[in-house]
């Protein structure tokens, strides 16, 4: 019986784990989007790092790359920082839901490229 419960329990969960993730065709590479802005919360944590923003009077998502890549290519907590103004260059989800996918963050005169 112990085995039959862990794997409904494994089975259950499964879905959760698939909604708690999205693919990358959810979102518009043809429109582009460049801004400054500075995030409101930030989270350095897998499957990848996430933010919260303020832009054109509305709260948005900012999904980021996996932690381990944005620590390889020279990006770290401290710089993107609640506060910090930073410029980013992402594309907004179909849907119309207030998200977006980051490609490329540029702190000063220097563009960390996230994909």
């Amino acid at each position: 019986m112990t085995r039959f419960a862990f794997l409904a329990a494994a089975v259950l969960s499964l879905p959760a784990a698939a909604l708690a993730h999205h693919g990358w065709s959810s979102y518009d590479a043809s429109k582009a989007i460049n801004i400054k802005a500075k995030f409101t919360s930030v989270s350095w944590a897998n499957p990848h790092g996430s933010a919260k923003m303020q832009w054109n009077g509305k709260t948005w998502d900012v999904i980021l790359a996996p932690v381990s890549r944005m620590e390889a290519r020279g990006l770290t907590p401290a710089m993107i920082a609640p506060g910090q103004t930073v410029g980013l260059v992402g594309y907004p989800r179909r849907d119309g839901t207030r998200e977006m996918r980051i490609e490329r963050v540029i702190i000063g005169k220097k563009a960390i490229e996230l994909r």
